[in-house]
């Protein structure tokens, strides 16, 4: 699927809004725009972003600072950002919480992938429509 053409704008406009001391993903910043599951494309349009685009603020689903930015983490810390002992931000008190001042509600957590539990129930395994019995 190709990009849209206003999808860089897109992307600039949603990363402008990142508050001062608050990191967002590249996935997050790609579902915003209405285009998940591309967040290297976001990745790539930072890359060669404006100045003025607070780009510093977007890391990776770990908080990883991009590769070969040290100027990065430096520029997080100056706003109140924390790290974790491993290096990356911590997402879970600096993480930016886009939806809150759109309607009060909170993002959803994203499900992990992988096995469950014998016996746990998981909304991702359920039977089709073709499969149910009547």
């Amino acid at each position: 699927m190709a990009l849209p053409d206003h999808f860089a704008a897109e992307v600039r406009a949603v990363v402008a809004q990142i508050p001062h001391g608050c990191v967002a993903t590249y996935g997050q910043i790609a579902r915003l725009v209405g285009m998940p599951g591309y967040a290297r494309h976001v990745g790539h349009v930072l890359a060669a972003a404006p100045e003025g685009v607070p780009c510093h603020r977007v890391v990776n689903a770990a908080g990883r600072t991009a590769p070969g930015w040290d100027a990065q983490r430096t520029l997080l810390e100056a706003e109140g950002v924390r790290f974790r002992p491993n290096g990356c931000a911590d997402l879970a008190r600096s993480g930016w919480d886009a939806l809150s001042g759109l309607s009060g509600e909170r993002e959803k957590p994203r499900r992990r992938s992988g096995n469950t539990r014998a016996g746990q129930y998981s909304p991702l395994r359920t039977r089709s429509a073709e499969n149910e019995r009547p």
